[in-house]
């Protein structure tokens, strides 16, 4: 590692337990690359970590103009002092970084993409289309425009599906659905869409049965010529909220056909820089069908290491600094938990059986929180997690009755 060149961690938003911030200071950190974060406040787990050199505290909501984002930037860079590899750990920190590349040119180094492409790739409407254009399978769907539009396709469509919200910009403002949505039929349908507004920010979607699917992920890295330098695949075992939201368990699990299916589609696109993909196989018909592509970090990523010490922050790093990024076999079999969320979710997976590919018991685990190095970012998610306790119980029993009504 060159480690002249130091690393900042960019967000743009307020999600102060983020494991993958912190994931990212220890990998570089552990590396002796100087790390400097972005936080909300001066007691977030990320800025308790020993391997942090400093913090710059600068609480954002997402909804900010985006020169002021940028001027922001440019004096947390000017503070700093020297070149500096930027980390988004969102979509809205990847896409100002793109849309305005040439205004931080100077005091940083980041991968350089088509000014539009990230924004696309955030988009489910624009995911879908690239999809389509590059003959990559995703779930059948629809983007109404209108409420005369949902009635049409209420009319039409097999139910259930799932409504989602059309742009990932919308969770910062004032989302349409919480999240991903099952929908049982037309008549609940045209209820939920009659709080939408009349021009509905929302992509419907076709239901893909979890007892006939299976999540898989992919992490990768690709230089300026698109090129996967690294690249790792694995199974969600479990996730909170249940089924559908940030992974809490997953195992490293080789699959040749999903990693070459996502380097194909990656270079196609002429995407470079720091990618989180999720892909269901829908074993109705045997393809691999992918659901979103995140444009940076996933917050999972240090479930994924080669035998050379490489994960994808750390080949980005490599990469702009101009060195070779070493290459090696994944760590198959090695585990990844997220002790605050994997607790509650083991509840609602109870009986469920286990994921496919998975081995019955893990080659290692990584803990999202919790390392014996670096104690204190675990600490200050305990602390942080005692108020929202009452919340998250009152969540886990309305997940728990919703899942056994999915289930009769």
């Amino acid at each position: 590692m060159d480690r002249s060149v130091p690393a900042l961690i960019v967000k743009i938003g307020a999600y102060p337990l983020h494991h993958g911030g912190v994931g990212a200071i220890r990998s570089l950190g552990r590396l002796g690359v100087p790390i400097y974060a972005i936080t909300e406040d001066r007691c977030t787990p990320a800025a308790a970590s020993r391997y942090l050199k400093g913090r710059f505290v600068w609480p954002t909501t997402g909804r900010e103009d985006p020169g002021r984002l940028v001027d922001g930037l440019l004096r947390i860079g000017r503070r700093i002092g020297r070149p500096t590899v930027l980390v988004p750990t969102d979509e809205e920190a990847a896409v100002l970084i793109a849309e305005h590349a040439a205004a931080l040119a100077g005091p940083f180094r980041f991968p350089r993409v088509a000014a539009g492409l990230p924004r696309r790739l955030a988009s489910k409407q624009g995911l879908h289309e690239l999809c389509v254009e590059h003959g990559v399978p995703s779930p059948a769907a629809a983007f109404p425009r209108s409420y005369a539009d949902i009635e049409a396709y209420a009319g039409q469509a097999r139910f259930p599906v799932v409504a989602k919200n059309r742009e990932a910009f919308l969770r910062r403002r004032r989302p349409a659905v919480a999240g991903t949505t099952r929908i049982g039929g037309p008549s609940q349908l045209l209820a939920l869409a009659r709080g939408w507004g009349p021009r509905p920010g929302v992509i419907l979607q076709e239901y893909l049965p979890r007892e006939d699917a299976e999540d898989w992920i992919v992490h990768a890295y690709a230089d300026a010529s698109g090129a996967a330098l690294a690249l790792f695949t694995g199974v969600k075992v479990r996730s909170w909220p249940p089924y559908a939201g940030m992974t809490a368990c997953a195992y490293v699990v080789d699959n040749p056909e999903l990693a070459q299916m996502t380097a194909r589609f990656v270079e196609r696109i002429g995407f470079s820089g720091t990618a989180d993909l999720d892909w269901r196989l829908d074993r109705r018909d045997g393809r691999y069908k992918l659901l979103d592509f995140n444009p940076r970090m996933g917050a999972q990523f240090r479930l994924f290491e080669n035998a050379a010490g490489v994960d994808v922050v750390r080949a980005q790093h490599l990469d702009l600094t101009g060195r070779a990024v070493p290459q090696g076999d994944q760590r198959a079999g090695h585990r990844f938990v997220v002790e605050n969320i994997d607790l509650p979710a083991r509840l609602v997976y109870r009986g469920r059986r286990t994921a496919p590919h998975t081995p019955r018991r893990p080659a290692g685990t990584e803990l999202a929180w919790f390392a014996a190095d670096d104690p204190l970012p675990f600490f200050t998610m305990l602390a942080r997690c005692v108020g929202p306790g009452a919340r998250h119980l009152a969540e886990l029993r309305r997940t728990r009755r919703a899942a056994a009504q999915h289930r009769r």
